[in-house]
């Protein structure tokens, strides 16, 4: 800025008319698409000679830790990548957030998303970045080399996997103990899928008004099947050090056979690999249960309100617009949009993936649309301590219903 500014004097002292320039701040959480960005910012800017966009990436293990000190320091950013959750929604509430509703984006958005982006007081808030699914991606060949001929329907099944798969000298799946950010993406949000949603049809309405217990069996339970998987040497050496990067490298290097990962990173598994990749659903049912698969919105976009706000709406528009097919070259995700330019690129494995778990009866969402935002950190240091034996499964949900209900009691009106 300093630079900019010094750079406008000089050409004022040469008689230059130059037009007034907006910066805007744009704070990104892109954990596995900076470059694209960055690119987009730059294709924004050439179009928009009077916006310059500062990107600036977020860090750390969720969206919610990086906006909340800016909040608290009056810093607001004029774009901010947001959840879909009651934390967001409660910012738009409170003026903090820019309404979108009357957008080309908004308006273009799938109306079976919209509902995760209003507020209580019908504030449209954000635009998603996608159709947010998590999986399980899988290297065919280690498969076939251990004798796996059928995918796992249940969860002893999926056990079995695993045990012919290590018999076979293979490792069997990747486990980001060092960004707990994808096990609750992962066999959390299953899990609370499997054993929450599935007993109860009213779980939203009750986390948010605190009546929902999760000290329960069912809720032990989901934090005990990440640790049996773990405990029975199904993943991979020194898996509490992990990050999201090298999860991702492990599985393409053909280091593990399988990865819980997302829809969102489809493009990084499923091509520039020397073997062939397959999906399917996480099985965290009981034997003789129905699956619940998770699908909902990808984290997304928001505009504050500042005074660049007018400015903030337009790359608002331009993301979801000419930039996003950017973004699906490399992400080849499910883009969240009625509408889509034709230079969007969509994984045919999982544009299969969405419409099969679209027909399911029954559906739970990602755990960043669940979990009130304090307890999602509260959430990230439990799972580890179960890992690390610090803690037993039922403390774990103990602690977390804690968490949740002091939330409720906190924010619910």
């Amino acid at each position: 800025m300093s630079l900019y500014g010094c750079s406008q004097q000089d050409h004022t002292s040469s008689n230059t008319t130059t037009p007034t320039r907006t910066t805007i701040t744009a704070l990104i959480w892109a954990p596995d698409w900076p470059e694209e960005m960055l690119q987009i910012a730059a294709e924004f800017g050439k179009l928009n000679p009077d916006i310059r966009v500062n990107v600036q990436f977020m860090i750390g293990n969720s969206v919610e830790e990086n906006i909340k000190p800016r909040i608290a320091s009056g810093n607001l950013p004029d774009l901010v990548s947001v959840n879909p959750n009651a934390y967001a929604a409660e910012l738009a509430d409170q003026g903090i957030l820019a309404d979108v509703g009357g957008t080309s984006a908004w308006n273009n958005m799938l109306d079976a998303l919209k509902g995760d982006w209003t507020s209580r007081r019908s504030r449209r808030f954000g635009i998603s970045g996608g159709v947010a699914m998590t999986l399980i991606y899988y290297n065919k060949d280690m498969f076939a080399k251990a004798g796996i001929k059928d995918l796992p329907t249940n969860f002893q099944e999926f056990l079995l996997v695993c045990d012919k798969l290590k018999r076979a000298g293979f490792t069997p799946i990747m486990w980001n103990g060092g960004f707990p950010n994808m096990l609750g993406n992962g066999p959390f949000s299953f899990g609370f899928a499997n054993n929450v949603v599935a007993r109860e049809p009213d779980w939203k309405k009750k986390i948010s008004d605190g009546t929902l217990d999760l000290n329960t069996p069912q809720v032990a339970d989901i934090f005990a099947k990440i640790s049996l998987i773990a405990d029975r040497g199904y993943v991979q050496e020194a898996f509490m050090a992990t990050d999201y990067d090298q999860g991702i490298r492990l599985f393409k290097e053909g280091k593990v056979a399988m990865a819980f990962h997302g829809s969102w990173a489809a493009g990084l598994f499923l091509h520039g690999n020397p073997f062939e990749v397959g999906v399917f659903i996480p099985p965290w049912n009981a034997p003789g249960k129905q699956i619940v698969p998770v699908i909902g919105s990808e984290t997304g976009f928001a505009v504050c309100e500042t005074p660049n706000k007018a400015a903030a709406m337009r790359f608002l528009e331009f993301i979801a617009g000419k930039g996003f097919p950017i973004l699906q070259r490399k992400r080849q995700n499910i883009p969240p949009f009625k509408q889509v330019d034709s230079a969007m690129v969509s994984n045919p494995q999982i544009a299969d993936y969405t419409n099969k778990v679209s027909q399911f009866s029954v559906t739970g969402s990602p755990y960043y649309s669940v979990i009130p935002s304090n307890s999602i950190e509260r959430l990230h240091q439990l799972m580890q301590d179960v890992l690390f034996k610090k803690i037993t499964s039922r403390q774990a949900a103990k602690l977390l219903d804690e968490s949740v209900k002091n939330e409720a009691k906190m924010h619910y009106k």
